[in-house]
């Protein structure tokens, strides 16, 4: 096996091979089943890029993108202020990765502070992070905090987050040997010995969860409360802080980048100063030099978070600076009004989709998917419908329409719609004509 890039000789690589007990380096890789180490690709004959870029044109020619889409379910779309491209696109900050030097990235550091200031005024909390990977491993490592701050092992996780997530809190949760539990979100029993009570606001099923009493269980218990929540959301409603929220965590994509095949997304990760230690990730500090001039630096960590892992918070030590950038451009462009404006019309609009497929015979509100009263959703909803969802969906297509998201597992034919502020009144209606049509 040739190795042009690493500057190993064979006499190094077979001294590391015998170190760590292996005869060659492929028996690093016997756990892997044999057909799939070096699998062959049945790929077409090579083009050239005039070629290349007409052949990728057709393809993008038969995308569905410019249809009227009321998919949810983890990814949205929500009107993003053309500041946010011209600001991102410059060269100073086209750097995506964290900053190791303030002497040469005092743009993208200063970026970083007012990026955790304004997550602290959308979540009321006193800290914040420089953001995490996505809203996923967010909410993980702050179960893994919580486990830290508390000594327990026992994570508590509702059963209406999202189930992308829940998966991704027992993947990290498995390495540190911590017990997840995921608890019916009517039955939110807090015990000792139980880390954390993590839960999303809105729900996965975009159903609004009692936060009061769900955080009152958490800390009669001792264990700390920790709420994922949609960004948008908060311009309508108050902040998880209000209701004694210890870790609030959420997905800064909505307002920073577009549903884009999965990414990229920021995590966005606040909680109170009396644990700001056990924080993961990167903080952004303000300070001053020699010459009383300010300056911004990494702050609160030591570099034992990611030379020495055993004594580390956290197993992450980035952030991906640029989206976390374009969240806080978009963010300080809307506004407190703009964002409050943007969250009431996603929350209209739901509810006025919702009033008039009620109305549609063989259609059903699944009215049951939180803690709270069941009829508080703030842009999604579930819709039990006559027909099954990928029947439903298949004939939405036709009419030129994306339908929603089936979440048949836990509700009787039902199917997850989705409503933002981009939505027209007659894209709504079009969309009930077409469900009443089915029927």
């Amino acid at each position: 096996m040739a190795h042009p890039y690493i500057p190993l000789t064979d006499d190094d690589r077979q001294a590391m091979l015998s170190t760590i007990g292996v005869a060659s380096t492929d028996d690093l890789f016997t756990e892997i089943p044999a057909k799939y180490r070096d699998p062959v690709f049945d790929l077409p004959a090579a083009l050239s890029e005039v070629e290349l870029l007409r052949e990728m044109s057709a393809l993008a020619g038969r995308s569905t993108s410019g249809l009227p889409s009321f998919l949810g379910a983890g990814a949205y779309q929500h009107f993003i202020p053309s500041t946010v491209a011209h600001i991102t696109s410059r060269g100073e900050y086209l750097t995506a990765y964290t900053p190791y030097q303030p002497e040469i990235s005092q743009g993208t550091l200063q970026t970083a502070f007012e990026f955790q200031s304004l997550v602290c005024e959308l979540t009321g909390m006193e800290v914040a992070n420089a953001g995490m990977y996505d809203g996923a491993s967010a909410l993980a490592e702050a179960c893994l905090m919580a486990c830290s701050v508390t000594g327990c092992d026992r994570i508590l996780l509702l059963d209406t987050i999202h189930p992308h997530i829940i998966e991704t809190v027992r993947t990290y949760a498995a390495g540190r040997g911590h017990e997840v539990q995921v608890v019916p979100a009517t039955d939110a029993t807090v015990s000792d010995g139980d880390a954390c009570l993590a839960v999303q606001q809105p729900n996965f099923f975009g159903y609004l969860e009692d936060l009061q009493s769900l955080g009152e269980a958490a800390h009669e218990s001792g264990a700390l409360f920790i709420v994922s929540a949609d960004p948008v959301s908060l311009g309508l409603y108050k902040p998880p802080a209000e209701f004694g929220a210890d870790i609030v965590v959420g997905d800064g994509q909505p307002l920073a980048s577009p549903p884009n095949f999965g990414g990229p997304y920021v995590g966005l990760f606040a909680c109170r100063q009396q644990y700001q230690r056990h924080m993961p990730g990167r903080i952004a500090g303000r300070t001053t030099d020699l010459d009383g001039r300010t300056g911004y630096v990494l702050t609160l960590q030591t570099r034992e978070q990611h030379i020495r892992r055993e004594r580390a918070t956290s197993n992450i030590c980035t952030s991906t600076q640029l989206v976390a950038l374009a969240f806080t451009v978009a963010l300080s462009t809307l506004g407190k009004q703009g964002l409050r404006g943007m969250a009431e019309l996603c929350y209209q609009k739901a509810h006025y989709a919702a009033e008039r497929i009620a109305r549609l015979p063989g259609y059903k509100l699944a009215n049951h998917l939180s803690t709270g009263s069941g009829e508080g959703f703030f842009q999604e909803f579930v819709v039990q419908c006559p027909l099954s969802p990928e029947e439903v969906n298949k004939r939405l297509l036709k009419q030129g329409m994306i339908g929603g998201y089936d979440v048949s597992d836990r509700v009787d034919n039902g199917l997850l719609l989705c409503f933002s502020e981009l939505h027209r009144r007659e894209e709504i209606d079009r969309l009930v004509e077409a469900l009443g049509a089915i029927t």
